[in-house]
């Protein structure tokens, strides 16, 4: 059997606005479990993997509950500490039409933002490992966080543990702390084996803003950024990213790349219209490309099993994708008659 894929960061609670209408524009929230780091574990155990989350929870009735949904979609969960404190929260008001999705995260002072430094014994914590999942986000929360999560991907280093890293990028918390962000996610990527970033998140690691220009017509859309990120990450091997053209908050075309240092791949495009939840589509798109990866696929096949299962999730509510991987396969066909 193969090794468990661990993934590290912080569960949080969802709450939305309903459908077209602004938060709180009517006395109601819809609430659900998410974050980006738990979205790609629940992910990978829809698709048969083992499956685990490390993260630090409120010892209360909302911690208990994440921890149990978590549980109830095959993710274990006996790294997940608990202690006093509140629950990390975020509110979202889905875009419609023209109007973008909004986002508002409350998480300071959350109890996995103020877990001690060493709360996780990272040694048994990744013992039968493959993979370590980290991502952008959990430094950004602060800097208990990100020394959490730097020790993390060391540990993971130092045992033999093939570490992937998201980007994740998240300006407004950054801005917060009054930094970009661009030392902690250098070193973290210095960690990574795998890469979910663009040219956006390479340019801004490597302090190249030109890297971030758009290319001449017919060009590689992350040719330069990739070798760039090759020549200074010598333990890097491969990165992954997807392509994003919004014609509405309703309409999107979704195209994806991995390059390696001996190749480029590209997925075509595939249009998405009517478009239920964008939210953890990039986490479905990183469980994806894991899937393969994990299973030994090539990497032509696993870049386009990442993207139709991000495409997926789009047509899901909720910060999950909960499809499993025979229902991607099966979206990978186009075929659109109901299943009986």
């Amino acid at each position: 059997m193969m090794g468990r894929i661990v993934c590290f960061g912080e569960v949080l609670l969802r709450l939305s606005a309903p459908a077209g209408e602004m938060l709180l524009q009517s006395p109601g929230l819809d609430v659900c479990v998410g974050g980006a780091e738990a979205n790609v574990a629940v992910s990978l155990a829809q698709f048969g993997h083992r499956a685990a989350m490390v993260s630090a929870l409120p010892d209360n009735a909302l911690g208990h509950a994440a921890r149990n949904v978590l549980r109830g979609h095959g993710v274990d969960t006996g790294g997940i500490a608990f202690g006093p404190g509140r629950m990390g929260l975020y509110f979202l008001t889905p875009g419609a039409v023209t109007r973008p999705s909004d986002i508002i995260y409350d998480r300071a002072g959350s109890v996995f933002a103020e877990a001690r430094p060493g709360l996780h014994d990272w040694a048994a914590l990744l013992d039968g490992a493959d993979w370590l999942h980290v991502s952008g986000v959990t430094p950004a929360i602060g800097p208990d966080a990100a020394e959490a999560v730097l020790a993390a991907v060391r540990a993971a280093s130092a045992l033999g543990v093939r570490v992937a890293f998201d980007g994740n990028y998240r300006a407004s918390m950054w801005a917060a702390q009054g930094q970009d962000g661009a030392a902690v996610l250098h070193e973290l990527m210095r960690h990574a084996d795998l890469a979910f970033a663009d040219q956006r998140d390479i340019a801004l690691v490597l302090a190249r803003p030109d890297l971030a220009r758009e290319p001449a017509p017919g060009q590689d859309l992350r040719a330069g950024a990739a070798a760039a990120a090759f020549a200074a990450f010598p333990k890097l091997g491969a990165l992954a990213a997807t392509v994003r053209t919004q014609h509405s908050a309703t309409r999107h075309t979704l195209a994806a790349t991995l390059h390696t240092r001996a190749a480029a791949f590209a997925a075509p495009a595939v249009e998405l219209d009517g478009i239920v939840d964008r939210i953890g589509t990039g986490d479905a798109f990183a469980a994806g490309v894991l899937h393969g990866l994990h299973s030994g696929w090539a990497h032509a096949d696993t870049l386009q099993f990442g993207l139709a299962a991000a495409g997926l999730k789009h047509g899901i509510a909720g910060d999950f994708n909960l499809a499993s991987a025979a229902q991607v396969q099966a979206a990978m066909t186009g075929v659109l008659d109901v299943r009986r």
